[in-house]
């Protein structure tokens, strides 16, 4: 049977795969289209594999949200390149997958691969294996985490960064604008701020006791900004009983009272491990100090509001000074309802996954080869 530039056409355009390769498929099947397609997908297979050793660190991560069914998803996929995850169809995969995720509630990674595609007839790994086909880069679906009730989403630098923050209201106020304002900007303070507790509340309390006993550590491994009393106390012992060298101490002791209070400029840095040597002898007396305690839980205080989004001061200090529980109470009452944050995810791409340094030249021979 001849093969027609228009069953080649056909065939491109129903794989995505290069003109000569759907020609020796089609040739290779005696023009018998579907035939052509599942040789064409053998042949993917094959690269697949081969492609799969290769670390996928780029990509894009995607968020969907049903509204009608209050049901949402973020999604992070992985490709080898930048250039790739700005491409059209990985984009449009990447949405697909979020979509069917929603619309087949599958539960994990393992049967997502495995499960059609809303969107097309074929499987998410069978999709796969076309897209690196034709795309030629390894590429996969690294996660992905459902969401029941409201949402609201935030897509930073076309996919590197995606978060989707969590509330409880009434479909009326989730309805307003103003509530959608709202939840943009707690999204981009989460994609900006990185907390990792959504409060104090949240975090376990074995986090908690660790948090406490490297602060505590943490300040005396740093005597120089240890309360006054004490410090003294501490270099009072350094000196009299020698633990010094001879130099430190009188250098120490030549000081005026305004260099004293940078000290640490003066002394040699074994007098200050020196010093930090006897404040964690002293660990336990210090610890129960009532001046320590007021400097262990303003540190404390101040890592709590840090690491958790209700606590942390408010970036947009245009719209709201505070913390953003207190931005998101604002919007509450101007809106008369009530609006809890009750939860946030963040994915950036790429993530955790340690990227492979390679030599320019080589990259650029093996992509000439076609690798």
């Amino acid at each position: 049977m001849a093969i027609t530039a228009k069953d080649v056409k056909e065939l491109r355009e129903k794989t995505g795969v290069g003109m000569m390769e759907c020609k020796k498929a089609l040739t290779e099947a005696m023009g018998d289209m579907q035939k052509a397609i599942d040789i064409l997908r053998e042949k993917g297979a094959a690269m697949v594999a081969k492609k799969a050793s290769r670390v996928a660190a780029d990509g894009a991560v995607v968020t969907y949200y049903d509204e009608e069914a209050k049901k949402g998803v973020i999604v992070e996929v992985n490709s080898e390149t930048d250039f790739v995850a700005k491409n059209e169809k990985f984009q449009d995969f990447c949405n697909d997958v979020a979509k069917t995720i929603i619309d087949t509630d599958v539960a994990d990674v393992e049967a997502l691969m495995e499960t059609k595609l809303s969107t097309a007839g074929i499987t998410v790994t069978e999709k796969i294996t076309e897209l690196i086909q034709e795309i030629k880069e390894n590429m996969k679906v690294r996660r992905f985490e459902k969401v029941d009730g409201i949402m609201i989403s935030y897509i930073h630098a076309g996919g590197a960064v995606g978060v989707v923050v969590m509330f409880d209201t009434d479909d009326e106020t989730a309805a307003k604008a103003e509530f959608t304002a709202m939840g943009k900007n707690v999204a981009m303070q989460v994609a900006a701020m990185s907390p990792e507790y959504l409060d104090r509340e949240s975090i376990p309390a074995e986090e908690l006791e660790k948090m406490k006993s490297f602060t505590i550590d943490s300040a005396l491994n740093h005597p120089e900004s240890l309360p006054m009393p004490i410090l003294t106390s501490l270099i009072n012992e350094a000196i009299d009983e020698k633990k010094w060298n001879d130099e430190d101490i009188e250098i120490y002791q030549g000081l005026d009272n305004k260099q004293r209070k940078n000290f640490v400029n003066f002394i040699s840095k074994e007098a200050l491990e020196t010093l930090a040597t006897i404040a964690l002898s002293h660990k336990e007396e210090i610890v129960d100090n009532k001046i320590f305690n007021g400097l262990v839980q303003g540190r404390f205080a101040k890592q709590i509001k840090e690491i958790c989004l209700s606590e942390q001061e408010f970036v947009r200090s245009d719209l709201f000074k505070g913390d953003v529980k207190g931005y998101v109470a604002s919007v509450a009452k101007e809106l008369g309802a009530d609006i809890k944050l009750t939860g946030f995810i963040r994915y950036a791409k790429g993530e955790g996954i340690e990227k492979k340094e390679e030599n320019f030249a080589d990259e650029i021979a093996s992509m000439v080869k076609g690798e």
